[in-house]
């Protein structure tokens, strides 16, 4: 049964709807156009990972999927397995927000980390079986420690920025339902 949610959480998920836009465009936007070495963070993923452990609420799997089956076409991914690595660990995560309310920080952080190896470890697993094109390991490791390493900064945003802080263990929603 579907949950209807309230002004705030609607006018929120829109924002998350926003900034996802905004750090896509950012993404595709050329830089720099000399070859590199570094790869820089997945921070839709650091951001759509940060919003579900502290206010699920605000992105429900659709919006979730939506946006990076996306990213899989915008970015010449395989369609869909990113996407679908990415739901199940913030489905995963989702399934936790109650520990993550009481979880210190370090603790969380290192949920995240592990959540972040595995789907980057699977997603190329994935591809060597099916002998799709590959990035290069290097890049891909930098990007995926990168990511890693800016999850703290994205949550201090998301908290000081866009108000998405972590759920008390008391608190309720509009209706009077316990979160």
């Amino acid at each position: 049964m579907a949950e209807w949610a309230d002004s705030k959480t609607w006018s929120n998920r829109l924002v998350f709807i926003a900034l996802a836009f905004v750090l896509i465009v950012l993404d595709l936007v050329p830089l720099d156009m000399r070859p590199s070495l570094w790869a820089a963070p997945d921070v839709l993923l650091a951001a759509t990972l940060a919003w579900v452990a502290r206010k699920p609420s605000y992105v429900p799997v659709f919006i979730i999927a939506m946006i990076m089956l996306l990213t899989d076409f915008l970015f010449l991914r395989p369609p869909g397995l990113w996407a679908a690595l990415v739901v199940v660990l913030s489905e995963t995560i989702r399934r936790q927000h109650r520990e993550f309310r009481t979880m210190p920080f370090l603790v969380e952080w290192g949920t995240i980390a592990f959540g972040i190896v595995a789907i980057t470890v699977i997603n190329r697993i994935v591809l060597v079986v099916v002998m799709a094109p590959v990035a290069p390991l290097a890049p891909t490791l930098i990007e995926m420690v990168a990511t890693i390493l800016v999850y703290p900064i994205v949550l201090i945003a998301a908290h000081f920025v866009f108000g998405v802080s972590r759920m008390s263990p008391g608190e309720v929603g509009s209706k009077g339902q316990v979160l």
